[in-house]
């Protein structure tokens, strides 16, 4: 699932959906993705909550959210409803992709050369230290 947002919006969406959906990849939760900020064009049209306008709107610090959801149905209408109540916009962008995708293999690789935690550690860590 994708969702367009304002910056600002971001956390109090996210909020409700993992109240539906925990959103857990393996031993991690509230897994989402969010893009840097871009423009979202649109210009509102009769029946607008901003009314009619003849000019096309730019709005910065728009981001789109992706975060993957387990198939059901119900669980789906949930979500998107959460999302509905909390986002700014009168009409959200949201939208759906079937995917595939794939997962960790469950092995342990504590001593995998590649691993975050055997190279340059954690990046939240590092930057609380300011390394």
């Amino acid at each position: 699932m994708t969702v367009q947002a304002p910056v600002e919006d971001v956390d109090r969406i996210m909020g409700q959906v993992v109240k539906h959906a925990p959103l857990a990849m393996g031993k991690y939760d509230s897994n989402a993705f969010q893009s840097s900020a871009g423009i979202e064009r649109y210009r509102p049209l009769e029946g607008a909550a901003a009314g009619p306008e003849t000019e096309v709107r730019k709005r910065p610090g728009v981001v789109e959210l992706s975060f993957e959801l387990p198939e059901d149905p119900a669980l789906l209408d949930r979500v998107i409803e959460a999302i509905f109540e909390t986002h700014s916009y009168q009409e959200p962008v949201i939208r759906i992709h079937p995917i595939l995708t794939g997962r960790s293999k469950g092995l342990d690789d504590s001593a995998n050369p590649n691993r975050w935690w055997n190279t340059t550690g954690d990046w939240k860590k590092q930057a609380a230290s300011g390394q």
